[in-house]
């Protein structure tokens, strides 16, 4: 037999739970000071938690104590102290009302107490907050009719995920709830997006739902634990601000029939070029320490990683969740430092356990089968960098770059022999030995040798962009200078930028 029932209400209380309450014999109420309660008339002896509320020092204590206070009822009245004060009684039960969805927390507390006392405890449905405002709407004609809302308490906007989708926010009791509802709502909505605050109506008859812009949430005269704000549905395509959802129903709608013809014919092979100049793109904004690039470049960056998803959704291969599901999967799995028991010092200890945990995420139980997996397509420094990380894994490296070193110099004396020999082939073959070697000491010495290339790159570009400049400041061009004398010139702007 049930010891506790929990009655849960909104703006009522339906007969049958109003029956359940009469015939508890200990009867509970969260509060007697709101409007809906008091609207109740409930009739008889019952005992409030508003001594608990001020008696609690935070919300954990307050849960406490009402789940002991409950509890301690019902277990009196189960047990055989209650059996010998009513001789021939069957046991009997307590019944709680509380204003609104039972708090997980408060519930998490009644049931480790009531389990350690053996007490049975039942929560009745209802018809919350949420409900009673949306029929409320209806019924003064504000929304067309919905098959479903999403309710969410003011504290879990995070999970709005689908504009096109009818959300009631509950639990906006105060005007700094209201303001950071509104600001979370402002990254989806515009500010004049028509929403509807729901207030309970002074007689506590139901709910007066009035349209106010997103904007003015923060603004009105009143607000209460049971206010709820109706969010309309609005297409994703059709707001100012959009989603990775949004981004995914562009691509859909450009790739289906009626939609773009060029983006219908792309294929991930045609894209491949693409993508990677949208990757050099979003470097190249980064080394310009340009913040408002930077987010347009990763937004191009974004789109290929939707058009390819949605050529595989096409195929019903994969989605965008598939996706995102692996990734954070193999953050967590790469990660036990964080989401489990490893201890690690320094990053140099994440990166060790990152190769290994790589290593056994991938089957890689060969250094050949480590090799393999290095992309064929990465750029020829990376792809150079990564094979003789995989070798010096297994102790198959030189010791130090300073040991490295002379075998630059050893295959720059074979590109010379090579090319007095005239032979295109053996001369390819010795500049690739030349550049591998030199990855080699970049390697050892922990410089990047695709970033350091592009450094000294750029150097040159501004170095001889200054020698023209100083060139034609005397009046000269290039055409009319033998290579000495333009040597001067780039001595001159060698000096020039080593000082800044």
């Amino acid at each position: 037999m049930t010891d506790l029932i929990i009655i849960q209400i909104g703006t009522d209380l339906s007969s049958k739970h109003r029956s359940v309450f009469d015939n508890a014999e200990a009867r509970f109420v969260q509060t007697t000071e709101h409007p809906f309660i008091k609207s109740l008339a409930l009739t008889g002896n019952y005992t409030a938690m508003d001594d608990l509320f001020r008696e609690a020092e935070d919300y954990d204590e307050l849960n406490r104590l009402i789940a002991g206070r409950l509890v301690e009822a019902a277990e009196f009245m189960s047990g055989d102290g209650y059996n010998k004060l009513v001789p021939g009684e069957k046991p009997t039960y307590a019944a709680y009302i509380t204003l609104g969805r039972l708090n997980p927390d408060l519930l998490g507390a009644i049931r480790e107490i009531a389990d350690a006392g053996k007490v049975n405890v039942e929560v009745l449905p209802f018809a919350g907050f949420a409900e009673s405002a949306y029929a409320a709407a209806l019924s003064y004609g504000l929304i067309p009719g919905q098959e479903l809302i999403t309710e969410l308490p003011a504290n879990r906007l995070r999970a709005i995920a689908d504009t096109e989708a009818m959300y009631a926010v509950t639990e906006i009791d105060s005007p700094l709830a209201a303001s950071e509802v509104k600001l979370k709502l402002s990254e989806y909505y515009p500010d004049e997006y028509e929403v509807l605050f729901a207030l309970p109506a002074p007689d506590s008859s139901g709910y007066e739902v009035r349209p106010v812009p997103l904007y003015e949430l923060d603004r009105q005269k009143a607000y209460d634990a049971a206010s709820v704000l109706l969010v309309p549905p609005k297409k994703d395509l059709d707001l100012p601000r959009h989603s990775v959802e949004g981004l995914m129903q562009l691509m859909r709608r450009l790739r289906a029939p009626g939609g773009c013809p060029w983006d219908a014919e792309q294929t991930h092979e045609s894209l491949k070029k693409t993508l990677l100049e949208e990757c050099w793109e979003v470097i190249d904004a980064i080394d310009r320490k340009d913040a408002d690039d930077l987010c347009e470049e990763l937004g191009d960056l974004l789109m290929q990683i939707a058009f390819h998803v949605v050529i595989e959704e096409e195929r019903a291969s994969f989605t965008l969740r598939d996706v995102a599901t692996g990734i954070t999967n193999k953050m967590i799995f790469r990660h036990p430092h964080v989401f489990g028991d490893v201890h690690v010092n320094n990053s140099d200890d994440v990166l060790t356990n990152w190769e290994i945990l790589k290593k056994e995420e991938k089957h890689l139980e060969t250094v050949a089968s480590a090799m393999d997996s290095v992309p064929k397509s990465f750029p020829s420094l990376l792809r150079a960098y990564k094979i003789q990380k995989k070798a010096a894994d297994v102790g198959f490296d030189w010791s130090s770059a300073e040991e490295a070193l002379p075998k630059v110099h050893e295959e720059a004396d074979e590109v010379l022999s090579a090319i007095r020999e005239n032979d295109p082939d053996h001369i390819a073959d010795e500049v690739g030995d030349l550049f591998f070697a030199a990855v080699n000491v970049a390697r050892l010495k922990k410089v990047d040798p695709d970033l350091a290339l592009t450094a000294a790159t750029d150097k040159f570009e501004r170095r001889f962009k200054l020698t023209e400049e100083l060139i034609l400041k005397d009046g000269l061009s290039f055409k009319d200078m033998t290579l000495p004398e333009m040597d001067e010139y780039w001595e001159k702007a060698k000096k020039i930028t080593e000082t800044y």
